[in-house]
């Protein structure tokens, strides 16, 4: 049978190139892309950040009416573009009281007070914006808690035009769930009855996340283990017994990556281009990444990249306390990344005692974070806990071994070294400890010196893994029909 093809409206606070701050960006980037290859209709709406130049941005005329609640109606321009290298069609909201900030959720660290209403303003306003272009949408993907009152507001407060469109809510991330203040359902304008334990009541606020969860068809999460994970007290953050209650409609389905950014074949921010069948050009990267940070010149040493926040959940507690042990063995350690304050102060003075050693660069540099990862022979993802991550898969595409802790994405994803059976593309350990980190790294590194054959075989192996969006759309497309035909049964009860 001959599928119809679908309109889809995919929903983001984030969406890359244009604005950025971790792996929800780069989903909402891609997938849409990989959608449309597959021959449906896609439409991408997000804010109109103020890093957002609009000059470069097609104006579209007329204005969006939102109505918020007790606030009044509140008014915002549009103005579109398309996707890089593509057809798809993206729209940005754009209200400047609300979105014309230095940051997108928070300033210097600092959340900004009014997110709850800011968000729920975008929620609202995709709901005029598919009105005033005529834009039906068969299913609505929404991410994240900032959009997740779109389910409610699709079934309440714009039924009436939307009552045939089915609604799917990805969890990039469970830790930030949107709790606010209960005041919130007036604005929502959907009725203070959703205020209940088994919809948007958390303790008395309301909770975004968790009333998305309750209302859309289908629930996603970005890979299989986390899906399971997040089931539990140690990975749920409150909501495991709400997300068991829903476990009927939650699918776990592993994010891909852009290959035409992220390969080594391909990628012009390296010194020299490589593959899995002439590994030269890896090396030249390595002096090449050795030169920019001022390294000791050697080929013949362990050299691990380290990108990514240095934040709780993605260990780096565990690296700073392990970092010191590491530096005393025969090995050369770079990083890249910026977040908790105390770990780039801590990391910093650590770099000027292992200047040899150790190098350390404050800040995220897209250029450098393609160097790293072509010049690495190994990389380091101690998280705490990790719903999918992208960059232990952008290392297996660089031959770049993968050290990372035994959660999430990370453990769909890399299989662990096995010696015996020549089997594995990295090195894996459980426990959420310095200890476990320190001695992961070191059984890597001396395989790296005491095993090349085998090492070598792994890079190869790891380089021609495939892990694409066109795998994860062809799931996606099976969510967006079982939310369809959910939405069509529940209307005919």
């Amino acid at each position: 049978m001959i599928k119809k093809n679908l309109n889809i409206l995919f929903v983001a606070s984030e969406v890359a190139p244009f604005a950025k701050t971790g792996g929800l960006a780069d989903v909402a980037g891609a997938l849409p892309k990989a959608l449309s290859e597959m021959g449906h209709n896609v439409v991408v709406v997000m804010p109109r950040y103020y890093a957002i130049d609009k000059s470069k941005l097609a104006h579209i005329e007329g204005s969006l009416c939102v109505s918020m609640g007790f606030m009044g109606e509140l008014w915002a321009g549009v103005y579109s573009s398309k996707l890089p290298n593509s057809d798809v069609l993206i729209y940005f909201i754009d209200h400047e009281e609300y979105f014309g900030r230095g940051g997108l959720y928070d300033h210097f660290g600092e959340a900004y007070m009014d997110n709850d209403n800011r968000f729920i303003f975008f929620s609202k306003s995709i709901f005029e914006l598919c009105k005033m272009i005529g834009f039906k949408p068969d299913v609505i993907h929404a991410n994240d808690w900032h959009t997740a009152a779109v389910p409610l507001l699709a079934q309440t407060r714009f039924g009436q035009d939307f009552s045939d469109t089915a609604t799917v809510l990805t969890l990039h991330n469970l830790e930030h769930q949107g709790i606010i203040f209960k005041g919130a359902m007036d604005i929502l304008e959907s009725g203070w009855e959703h205020f209940r334990p088994e919809a948007y009541e958390s303790v008395g606020h309301v909770n975004m996340l968790k009333g998305g969860i309750a209302y859309a068809d289908a629930v996603t999460t970005v890979s299989r283990r986390y899906a399971q994970e997040i089931k539990t007290s140690e990975f749920g953050f409150g909501l495991e017994s709400h997300i068991r209650a829903h476990a009927y409609k939650l699918f776990g389905i592993l994010n891909g990556v852009d290959y035409s950014e992220w390969s080594p074949q391909k990628d012009d921010k390296i010194t020299s281009k490589y593959s899995s069948k002439d590994m030269k050009g890896k090396l030249l990267c390595k002096r090449d990444i050795q030169k920019y940070f001022n390294l000791e010149q050697r080929d013949d040493v362990a050299l691990i990249g380290f990108v990514g926040r240095f934040a709780k959940q993605k260990g780096i507690e565990l690296v700073a306390e392990a970092i010191e042990g590491l530096l005393a063995q025969n090995l050369q350690i770079v990083m890249l990344g910026a977040g908790e304050k105390w770990a780039e102060g801590f990391f910093s003075h650590i770099a000027a005692r292992y200047g040899s050693k150790f190098a350390l660069h404050v800040g995220y540099n897209d250029d450098l974070a393609h160097k790293i990862e072509a010049g690495s022979d190994m990389f380091l993802m101690p998280s705490l806990f990790e719903p999918c991550g992208l960059n232990q898969i952008y290392s297996l595409a660089y031959g770049t071994l993968p050290i990372v802790r035994k959660t999430g994405g990370l453990d769909d994803t890399i299989e662990n070294f096995d010696e015996a059976s020549n089997r594995g593309c990295g090195f894996k350990f459980e426990s959420a400890s310095a200890h476990a980190l320190y001695h992961t790294v070191m059984w890597g590194v001396q395989t790296y010196y005491n095993n090349p054959k085998a090492f070598k075989e792994m890079q190869k192996r790891a380089m021609d893994m495939h892990f694409g969006w066109d795998d994860a759309a062809q799931s996606y497309d099976d969510v967006y029909r079982y939310a369809i035909y959910k939405k069509r049964v529940s209307k005919l009860q």
